[in-house]
């Protein structure tokens, strides 16, 4: 395809006559008058699917800043409105201060059909757009706006890559003739399982409604065999209350699964992917118009400020892809809640309300405080937090241990021993972390024998020089910081053992001195690797005892809570994952048989580790490989555990196989967590990219996990815990200052930030 030295491209075509296209070619055209900018929409100019579109002030400021004559036509026909509704189980919850502005579909087509016109886009309407690579050949710029099903992507897939992925709800687009005063969202418990209603005004009579279910409820109620007129008249039935009994009406309406769109690449030579072409995210979080109207925004401005075509559009694609993903990141988050709705009916309806919320956690307990304090504030009374307590700072008690607060130190690796033997590194590492104010302290994974070990520097309990050395730690950790509990966590490396330090050459054999390994198979970790010898029924009979010998030092040596390590492709996690195991006799196949040594370990370690003191078990609840421990796995792992007596279950996710695929983002191994503990029943402690106290609170009010474990931000700043309460203003009994540390319990004076101004402001004639 052409155009890779274009300067400023005159001759522009844009595929697909949506907002983002026909805002695209308005912008192009507005910014330098001489362009010959054509779109073709093979529609007629009033077709449209939908009805209405919803729009962030942000992107309202930057259209705004973009084109004043387009963002004062829409200020003309905005609806506004601040609040969301959410009625559970007949109970409705409202909550205010979001702020949001829509229009219908059509009129929004009609404002920039008007604009396009007055700036003299050429518009063909009922006009099947020629291919993008025909197009390409005598114009500087295509512009592919053709939505989901793209066209263009898929005819040039190769070089765009797409990966589209298809979801398990069916949903419909459908109107009422009644404009809602709020967002909102009801549930409506059927025979046949949940469904749901989402719906808004768009304008002063009228409100979208999206009916939304999991495919298997839409089949059992029987809508796959129901034209879309019974369709309608059965959604109004069901849900009457939400629409006072009023009729719902389509406009080319149909169910759908919603897909998401992802490219690895958003150009090709001179064509361009913009809108649902190039990215979807699902409607729950807003509206796709959005993306497509600031795709359309950073494109013009790309174009106008980088020399060459091929600049512009790499400029536009890097400035836009880690919005777009952030963006996903978050639709994703919130079409899973909805997905899974039926794991949230049973919580108190308050609750629910706020978990419905901050299910994207772009919404979070912090900025919903500041939005509507009175709702907030409720839903904490609710939870049972004290007055000024933030959902962080209430205690969690497991058997005998009471948490004051509901922050752990995760387990890190440190690689620091000599012989097994913690020293004063780990007396300053575990200690100033205690005295950080953290409700739980857990040590890195301490190997239950020299061969169990990962690295020459990892901690061990077997041998009593080890155990008297982490007495040592909990002394300290007891005496100076009281009221926080320390942990130990006890596992074996299997086939990942017998490596170099993680920062000399992570999972990579060791250059010399290695130890045989063992694991449920013969099955080396990577390419390179030393493969392990598989355990023999005697064999496993000595690695139990290693475990209970190492949980009796344990107990000797002071730790409050002991966790077993099940996770991360260890020997116990080898066990369980069926890509690591692939034993014949009764520790190999089925799950309960992949099972069977992990529990009898755990029961073994708890028959001597003391009665008072719980138990928990890290597992992965992914391999994010296929083939492998998948979350409904997880889910019955997690109830095998704790049907042998765990007090919790602290989920993690993959490292157990070296060619997984995992999907990174923020608090990405929640929703793994989230599911376990409102499918069981079984406290959780959620582990992943949780990073700020704002996300700590905001998962636990929802009911998502019982306890929060951050690394990364413990080893960033030793004294999370305790700046986090200085943050947030709380003096209470959840955490404590050590005595010599209480004069820096405020935030210390910071200088003033002001914001920047917007970024996009486009110059170009008024026309």
């Amino acid at each position: 395809m052409a155009g890779a030295v274009t300067v400023r491209p005159l001759r522009v075509a844009v595929i697909g006559g949506g907002p983002g296209g026909l805002y695209a070619a308005a912008l192009l055209k507005r910014l330098d008058p001489r362009r010959d900018v054509t779109v073709w929409e093979r529609n007629a100019p009033d077709d449209t699917f939908g009805f209405g579109v919803v729009l962030s002030d942000e992107t309202l400021g930057g259209i705004e800043h973009a084109d004043p004559v387009v963002h004062a036509a829409l200020q003309a026909e905005f609806v506004r409105w601040d609040d969301i509704d959410v009625v559970h189980r007949g109970t409705r919850h409202t909550s205010g201060g979001h702020g949001f502005a829509a229009l219908g579909r059509r009129r929004l087509l009609e404002i920039l059909h008007e604009r396009c016109r007055e700036l003299g886009v050429n518009l063909r309407f009922r006009a099947e757009a020629p291919p993008a690579e025909e197009l390409a050949r005598d114009h500087d710029l295509v512009v592919a706006a053709d939505g989901v099903h793209s066209a263009t992507r898929e005819a040039h897939a190769d070089v765009f890559r797409p990966r589209v992925e298809e979801h398990r709800c069916r949903y419909i687009w459908l109107a009422a003739d009644f404009a809602f005063d709020a967002f909102r969202f009801e549930t409506a418990e059927t025979e046949h399982g949940v469904m749901q209603l989402h719906g808004y005004p768009y304008s002063a009579g009228d409100s979208t409604v999206i009916v939304e279910m999991r495919e298997e409820v839409w089949r059992a109620a029987g809508f796959d065999e129901l034209d879309v007129r019974e369709s309608v008249e059965r959604c109004a039935k069901i849900f009457a209350d939400a629409l006072g009994g009023r009729a719902l009406r389509s406009n080319n309406s149909a169910w759908t699964a919603f897909r998401t769109v992802v490219n690895e690449k958003w150009s090709h030579g001179n064509v361009v992917l913009v809108g649902d072409s190039a990215h979807t995210a699902h409607f729950s979080i807003g509206s796709g118009t959005k993306l497509a109207v600031e795709d359309a925004l950073a494109l013009a401005a790309c174009l106008q400020e980088q020399p060459t075509t091929a600049e512009a559009l790499a400029a536009y694609e890097a400035e836009r892809r880690p919005v777009v993903a952030s963006t996903q990141r978050a639709a994703r988050a919130s079409l899973e809640w909805f997905e899974n709705l039926g794991l949230y009916l049973d919580q108190p309806s308050r609750q629910f309300a706020f978990n419905l919320l901050t299910r994207s956690r772009r919404v979070t307990h912090d900025n919903l405080r500041l939005r509507d304090p009175r709702f907030t504030e409720a839903v904490e009374h609710d939870f049972g937090c004290p007055p000024g307590t933030p959902p962080m700072f209430t205690p969690l008690r497991l058997r005998e241990l009471t948490l004051r607060n509901r922050v752990v130190v995760s387990p890190m690796d440190m690689y620091s021993s000599q012989d097994g033997v913690p020293g004063d590194f780990h007396l300053v590492h575990l200690g100033a972390r205690a005295l950080g104010g953290a409700g739980l302290v857990m040590t890195e994974m301490v190997c239950v024998s020299p061969e169990g070990r990962i690295t020459p520097g990892c901690a061990g309990l077997y041998t009593p020089e080890q155990a008297a050395a982490w007495r040592r730690i909990t002394e300290f950790a007891h005496t100076r910081a009281p009221g926080t509990a320390i942990g130990v966590q006890l596992g074996h490396s299997g086939r990942k053992g017998s490596t170099q330090l993680m920062w000399e050459g992570i999972d990579e054999p060791l250059p010399e001195g290695n130890w045989p390994l063992v694991a449920a198979s013969p099955l080396p970790y990577k390419p390179g690797s030393q493969t392990p010898h598989e355990l023999t029924r005697d064999e496993l009979a000595d690695v139990r005892e290693q475990f209970t010998s190492a949980a009796v030092r344990a107990a000797d040596a002071g730790f409050d809570l002991l966790e077993l390590h099940c996770a991360h492709g260890y020997l116990l996690s080898g066990f369980l994952s069926p890509l690591t195991n692939h034993r014949t006799d009764a520790y190999g196949g089925s799950l309960t048989n992949r099972l069977r040594f992990p529990l009898e370990v755990f029961d073994a370690v708890r028959a001597v580790w003391p009665g008072e003191r719980p138990m928990t078990v890290r597992i992965s609840a992914t391999d994010w490989a296929e083939g492998g421990t998948d979350a409904a796995d997880a889910v019955e792992i997690a109830r095998a555990f704790a049907a042998h007596g765990a007090d919790a279950i602290d989920v993690s996710t993959g490292q157990v196989v070296a060619d997984e695929k995992p999907a990174y983002g923020r608090s990405y191994q929640v929703p793994f967590a989230d599911r376990i503990r409102n499918e069981t029943g079984i406290p959780v402690i959620s582990v992943g990219a949780i990073s700020s106290w704002d996300d700590v609170n905001s998962l636990i009010l929802a009911g998502r996990t019982d306890l929060c474990a951050l690394a990364r931000p413990h080893l960033y700043d030793p004294h999370w815990t305790l700046h986090a309460a200085a943050e947030q203003g709380y003096t209470g009994p959840g955490v404590a200052w050590p005595k010599p540390y209480a004069a820096g319990s405020r935030p210390p004076q910071t200088g003033r930030l002001d914001a920047p101004k917007p970024r996009l402001t486009l110059g170009g004639r008024e026309r």
